[in-house]
């Protein structure tokens, strides 16, 4: 397990982090360094149009792409995208197997354009649940950008909140068991060094399209003090232009991280 394996889990030791600072430091003035993205509505859009849902996660990659290279040009450093969940396993089998099929074809088909836009490549999540043929192209899209610098796409692939934190628990309980940690040093700091996104800062703001509400399980600490955005576009109908207007209304916003800012107003 190498320092680029964000996925560390049960009573494994967590792999040292790498340093993405010269990512950070192409963030635009004022923008989100951070954004999540829980692109939903592939299947609502799919049926819309009378197709299969399989169509709709295609519809749904390309919109994907163009998110990300216009990611650069709105000058946001870090995308974390919700690409396959936990729970999705539990989805009928044609669907996931269609789901790994096209997984397989972004790494193999479009893994090139992750050097042309200088974007580093990472995965969180449970990683050894999927098909060792993707763990392979996983290491080997991540291995290949390991020196791009302009910004980052993690990956949430076989990702639950509730099972990355179970994890980080686990990690920490072998550490007391050995005498490596003292139960009183156990920290939030502690913990969040053991998370898969432990390199990485918390997401600023977090997008979901559809209409939908909820998290879902996706980034549950990390997105303590996030800014959500819930978006009624269909994920494969969501443009750059919608994401440039969700980046302007997180510009509007006045964050407090729990704390006072005029101490003359009330909280």
């Amino acid at each position: 397990m190498d320092d680029q394996d964000l996925g560390a889990v049960g009573g494994e030791p967590a792999p040292a982090a790498p340093s993405f600072a010269p990512i950070l430091a192409t963030a635009a003035q004022a923008n989100p360094a951070h954004i999540g993205l829980i692109m939903d509505g592939n299947g609502r859009w799919a049926r819309a149009r009378g197709l299969s849902r399989t169509h709709g996660h295609q519809a749904g990659l390309e919109s994907f792409r163009k998110i990300l290279r216009a990611s650069t040009d709105f000058g946001v450093p870090i995308l974390t995208a919700y690409g396959f969940s936990s729970e999705n396993w539990s989805r009928p089998r044609e669907e996931v197997s269609a789901l790994m099929t096209l997984l397989v074809s972004y790494l193999q088909d479009y893994r090139h354009e992750f050097l042309e836009q200088d974007c580093r490549f990472i995965v969180s999540g449970r990683r050894q649940n999927l098909d060792p043929s993707i763990q392979d192209l996983i290491q080997m899209a991540e291995s290949e950008t390991q020196h791009c610098t302009s910004h980052l796409l993690n990956l949430a692939l076989s990702y639950g909140g509730h099972q990355e934190i179970t994890d980080a628990v686990r990690q920490i309980a072998v550490q007391v068991a050995t005498g490596q940690l003292n139960p009183h040093e156990i920290e939030p700091e502690i913990i969040a060094g053991h998370l898969y996104t432990r390199s990485l800062p918390p997401p600023d703001l977090i997008i979901r399209t559809s209409g939908e509400q909820r998290l879902s399980g996706f980034l549950l600490w990390q997105s303590a003090y996030a800014e959500l955005l819930f978006h009624q576009a269909l994920w494969p109908d969501f443009t750059p232009p919608m994401f440039l207007s969700c980046i302007e209304a997180y510009r509007g916003r006045e964050r407090r991280f729990g704390l006072v800012k005029n101490t003359d107003q009330p909280a």
